[in-house]
């Protein structure tokens, strides 16, 4: 049986006590039900509701704003990374193993902060859900907006995601698509009669080769894009002329630019091709004039950076709140085998929070 967490510990303590509840996406059930628990039992102050496999909370203060502070249960698969093992002590302690750092550190730190903090400047809804990390039809968020979404709408949105402990405002979009060429089959004894299909992508390489990406500065923080081929397949046969060939292309583009713009850029840059977009997602600018995302940078004490990558403040962006990342842990070091979160970040995190809320 699994022992009741304590939202009152230290959240060092609470991140090692998740840690050792493994939650692979869609095997998040046991963390949640631990984390249901908690809420119930040890914050009477908050309205708790179940939905699938994510656990919500919030007050009904009649405040004037309110936040919503977000962490996914779920972790990429356990990679021998498991149990937790923690390394040096004091201010030079170091968790290890899989989802430190992405995100039982954020988690912990917004747990420690829902029972901590029952009287509020802001209204507070808190959403630890499922499936974050795996296709974007089973996140917990996109089941939750279709059934509840009043208990996604709010003035800020924080996600914990990893963040250094500083702000990471925004995030970048991402746009994926299938450039693709013809070719006609023939033996390779007598290659002459057919048409290479993959020798005709060479020029979709050079151009990616060539390729500069924009650095633009949005609110002052500067975004760097990327064009990336990130698979190449074709051919049928070792003793075939392919006559087909897809080379997939990931595109990180700045918030400045909707998802139409961007794939109007990518077809540009590959005029002459035939091009198919598979997957896309839209940025989310980084809504640092908001009075709550301003003050929360000033609780913070650090500079606020630009986030280069891809996350669900993209979501709650596009409900029109603004919205940033802030949570404990190097965002490198996510999903790798290595992962590991130092915790006198987890600390400052939660101070950061409980400064910032109360």
């Amino acid at each position: 049986m699994t022992a009741p967490l304590d939202l009152t510990a230290d959240p060092v303590e609470l991140t090692a006590a998740l840690v050792d509840l493994p939650s692979v996406s869609g095997a998040e059930r046991a963390l949640a039900d631990a984390v249901e628990a908690a809420l119930r039992a040890q914050a009477p102050h908050l309205e708790v509701l179940r939905n699938g496999d994510a656990v919500l909370a919030r007050t009904a203060l009649g405040r004037e704003s309110r936040v919503v502070l977000a962490g996914h249960l779920d972790t990429v698969p356990v990679n021998d990374n498991l149990p937790l093992r923690r390394t040096g002590s004091g201010v030079d302690e170091v968790l290890h193993g899989c989802g430190t750092v992405d995100m039982k550190g954020g988690d912990a730190v917004l747990l420690s902060t829902a029972a901590a903090l029952t009287d509020p400047r802001h209204d507070l809804t808190f959403v630890f859900y499922d499936c974050e990390e795996v296709e974007a039809e089973r996140n917990g968020l996109t089941r939750i907006e279709r059934e509840i979404p009043e208990w996604l709408d709010g003035d800020l949105a924080v996600v914990g995601e990893p963040s250094n402990a500083a702000v990471e405002a925004g995030c970048q979009g991402t746009l994926r698509v299938e450039v693709r060429t013809t070719g006609v089959r023939a033996h390779t004894a007598r290659a002459w009669m057919g048409d290479n299909a993959i020798h005709a992508a060479e020029p979709v390489l050079r151009r990616l080769a060539d390729y500069r990406p924009r650095q633009p500065v949005i609110d002052g923080l500067q975004y760097h894009e990327g064009l990336q081929a990130v698979r190449i397949s074709g051919g049928v046969a070792g003793n075939v002329v392919p006559d087909s060939c897809v080379v997939t292309v990931n595109h990180r583009f700045a918030p400045d630019r909707s998802l139409a713009e961007a794939e109007a850029h990518v077809r540009e840059v590959f005029d002459g091709f035939e091009v198919v977009a598979v997957d896309r997602s839209a940025g989310a600018l980084p809504g640092l004039t908001a009075p709550a995302a301003a003050e929360l940078v000033a609780a913070s004490g650090a500079e606020p950076v630009a986030k280069l990558g891809w996350t669900d403040v993209a979501r709650f962006a596009a409900r029109g709140m603004a919205a940033v990342n802030f949570g404990p842990g190097d965002p490198a070091l996510a999903h790798t085998q290595q992962e590991n979160v130092r915790a006198a970040d987890i600390r400052r995190c939660a101070e950061v929070l409980h400064r910032f809320l109360s």
